[in-house]
């Protein structure tokens, strides 16, 4: 499964695990290491191929060394006669027709939100407050301790076929800064308000009491992880896909909208400015919310810019060709923190990066992602 590694740190001083989505045999701490990048990395407890490396050491974006040669190009063509200005054009055709191809075939990739990944404190505590109170069941858990940190993946479903929660425990970091750009993460419930009652049961916080959404009908409510994580708790029918929104902030809505839209491939399932409370929001995705997981994006009036802290670390994404879609990452303005090929001493398959605003994604091959949960 597409696994991240821990980022250790309690504080910006502290070095940051690396995150993995790849298959590695328990003898394999050696692959693991080079995997790191900056910091520890998770593997998997279990004896088989599963652990994907994510959490990658960032690298620097090609577009910082290409962009002074690209502005002298373009001078040297304004110099030159008219059969090289011919030439310019027809390669300027070609690279349309290029873009124009890559573009249809993101929106005919399989792709599929597989988990998202961040860092607790407490990770007995925190399975412990998501099985009872949220309903989720622990699909699996692994510790490794020469790289002295523990994973645990949660949700409503197999990873196969269902978005899930990889917690990641380093060992000795109790606490982890949020940051202001992470929002929430989004739960359908049949019931919000027995929900909340079961929570406030067990001794969770509730920071919204369940009512209608404002401006709307839904019935939401918000509550607290012991890490201080937000969750909506969403009043819905049955549905397949109960965790259902990641919530984060952007500094540009048009600039992100676009960016999901033609590097990602998400449909722009719907969008909804609130001026009475200054923001706006658009809900990204691979398919409708009521049956898939989605990206809930949100603008605050006049706020361009948020603090990432180190908690929350990344979503992992499913594709068919890893390499076409880190060059759609950047040909839409997006940066690769990790060039596209399989990880060392393992098969699978992955690429990193990181969209206009600094949010990091993972984008697995669905082939190997297949084998690593074999």
């Amino acid at each position: 499964m597409v696994r991240v590694l821990p980022m250790a740190m309690a504080s910006s001083s502290l070095p940051f695990a690396s995150a993995r989505h790849a298959a590695l045999p328990r003898s394999s701490s050696k692959s693991v290491a080079l995997l790191r990048g900056v910091s520890p990395s998770p593997a998997a407890s279990v004896p088989s191929r599963r652990i994907a490396l994510l959490h990658i050491g960032s690298v620097i974006p090609q577009a910082h060394l290409f962009g002074s040669k690209t502005t002298m190009l373009s001078r040297a063509e304004v110099n030159r006669g008219p059969e090289t200005s011919t030439t310019g054009i027809m390669a300027q055709a070609s690279t349309a027709v290029d873009q124009e191809s890559l573009l249809d075939w993101v929106k005919k990739d399989n792709r599929r939100m597989l988990h998202v990944v961040y860092r607790v404190g407490d990770l007995d505590k925190t399975i412990k407050f998501y099985t009872e109170c949220l309903g989720m069941k622990l699909l699996r858990k692994r510790d490794i301790p020469e790289e002295r940190y523990t994973n645990a993946f949660l949700g409503y479903g197999p990873e196969d076929s269902h978005f899930v929660v990889e917690l990641t425990y380093n060992y000795g970091v109790d606490k982890y800064d949020i940051g202001t750009g992470f929002g929430h993460f989004g739960i359908a419930v049949e019931d919000v308000s027995r929900t909340v009652d079961l929570i406030k049961a067990k001794g969770g916080k509730v920071t919204r009491e369940p009512g209608p959404v404002k401006g709307g009908k839904t019935v939401i409510a918000f509550i607290e992880d012991p890490d201080g994580y937000k969750f909506e708790l969403l009043e819905r029918g049955p549905t397949p896909e109960p965790l259902c929104q990641v919530m984060l902030r952007v500094g540009d809505l048009d600039r992100a909208i676009n960016f999901y839209k033609k590097a990602f491939g998400m449909e722009l399932l719907r969008k909804r400015d609130n001026p009475e409370y200054k923001y706006t929001i658009a809900m990204m995705g691979y398919g409708p919310e009521e049956k898939s997981a989605v990206l809930e994006l949100t603008y605050n009036y006049g706020v361009t810019e948020y603090q990432k802290g180190n908690g929350y670390a990344q979503i992992a994404i499913g594709t068919d060709d890893v390499y076409k879609t880190a060059e759609a990452v950047r040909s839409n303005g997006g940066t690769i923190t990790r060039e596209p090929g399989p990880l060392p001493g393992i098969n699978t398959k992955i690429t990193a990066c990181l969209d206009p605003d600094g949010w990091k994604t993972v984008f697995v091959d669905n082939i190997d992602f297949a084998k690593e949960l074999e």
